[in-house]
């Protein structure tokens, strides 16, 4: 039996989790990191999440009271198993979230799985997202007993024909019916500071819009960055700077395409949907849609069963 892990962010399930979640987010040292943090982390975070909860928790009620990321990744990986075949599992491992990387190690035990494919999906590498992952994933499977299997990580797949090919496909969706329209693909920023240390997530986004530009016959686009918080210098533009500029120029038209997420959560619920849908209009940009989410999408599940047959080939 070959096991596939799908690793994947994670959010609340319950307005109940947004503190919970929060807490487990800020405790990360790949999200916050400082002098110190060895000690005086745990207490910062559960400051940080008992401040910002209330605003949180009021944005997660105005998509519905949750975030439905758990349920599409599970989804996902039902959708993704029936692709692959009766010889294989495919479980899920939440970062911040259930199911936790050792549930999804437990997961793989019970179905006695002889090799493994971790599959992140995030298809860009960052510590941040894929690393802090990885790590977590690790330390579920060696305390599950499954340090000793043979296993092949997928560490990106930011430029995978099939992925541009069910991206593409999406986009090409929204633009039907939009007429003349600029698309604004959209990634979560990062500080600066990764990309100063060599982190290649931006490099590896600017590869994905391009594979899908070029797919697209070059249609007038821009890249622009989200969800940036806190007083650090983030990578940019950001998403409302761009909105801005592409109002004074007269654009009225705007797809936007989201290029780090694969399944629809509060960064596209909300942040797109709503936030930037109103600030859009207050602009006089006429048409502002978001293209649809890759979720379970089938020409984007048999990207996903590609690249795990593609990794398990050599396995033991």
């Amino acid at each position: 039996m070959t096991g596939v892990v799908l690793c994947n962010m994670g959010g609340p399930d319950s307005l109940q989790a947004v503190r919970p979640f929060l807490e487990n987010l800020f405790s990360d040292p790949e999200i916050l990191r400082f002098p110190l943090s060895g000690i005086l982390q745990q207490p910062l975070a559960r400051w940080i999440s008992r401040r910002r909860a209330p605003k949180v928790a009021e944005r997660y009620r105005r998509i519905g009271g949750r975030s439905p990321i758990g349920e599409i990744t599970r989804a996902q990986a039902d959708a993704l198993a029936s692709a692959l075949g009766s010889d294989w599992a495919v479980t899920v491992a939440m970062r911040y979230w259930h199911p936790r990387a050792r549930e999804a190690a437990a997961e793989l035990r019970g179905q006695r799985a002889s090799r493994i494919v971790v599959l992140p999906l995030y298809p860009q590498y960052s510590r941040a997202t894929t690393g802090s992952s990885l790590a977590d994933l690790e330390t579920g499977l060696v305390a599950e007993g499954l340090g000793g299997v043979p296993r092949r990580v997928v560490r990106s797949w930011h430029d995978h024909p099939a992925y541009l090919d069910a991206l593409a496909e999406a986009v090409d969706e929204g633009l039907r019916d939009l007429g003349e329209a600029t698309v604004l693909f959209s990634a979560h920023s990062l500080p600066m500071k990764l990309i100063e240390q060599g982190d290649p997530y931006l490099d590896q986004v600017r590869v994905t819009v391009a594979g899908v530009v070029e797919r697209l016959k070059n249609p007038s686009h821009r890249l622009a960055f989200q969800s940036r918080t806190g007083p650090v210098r983030w990578l940019g533009p950001g998403v409302e700077e761009t909105l801005e500029t592409l109002a004074a120029e007269g654009v009225r038209r705007v797809l936007v395409a989201p290029v780090s997420f694969v399944s629809d959560h509060i960064e596209t619920l909300y942040e797109i949907d709503v936030e930037y849908a109103e600030l859009a209009r207050t602009l006089g940009i006429r048409e502002f849609r978001r293209c649809p989410g890759l979720n379970t999408r089938p020409s984007f599940i048999q990207a996903l069963a590609t690249i795990a047959r593609d990794a398990a080939r050599g396995l033991g």
